[in-house]
């Protein structure tokens, strides 16, 4: 069953995001395509500036998926200075896409 997640990363920049995903391909550039990621599953990503941060809303195929790639994010951004924020993971009712 498809998930949405959602992060909210208060104190975060459109810089910091940018690195992370520098740090994510391993320095190959940001993410511009569903098949940049690294781990299948992920069905879309919208990310951009909040008030007081930054927000990150992603739908992946699965929890485990997310999971995966939860693995390999996580670190990344402790190490960027993100803290242990959260993600809100709902079920998916319905996804449209081009």
């Amino acid at each position: 069953m498809a998930i949405v997640v959602m992060f909210e990363f208060p104190g975060m920049t459109q810089a910091k995001y940018e690195l992370s995903g520098e740090k994510l391909t391993e320095g190959r550039g940001m993410v511009d395509k569903v098949s940049d990621w690294p781990v299948p599953g992920l069905i879309s990503h919208t990310a951009g500036p909040t008030p007081d941060g930054w927000y990150v809303v992603d739908v992946w195929e699965s929890e485990e998926a997310f999971r995966k790639f939860g693995a390999i994010i996580v670190p990344i951004l402790r190490d960027l200075g993100a803290g242990e924020v959260e993600p809100k993971i709902y079920p998916v009712f319905k996804v449209v896409t081009t």
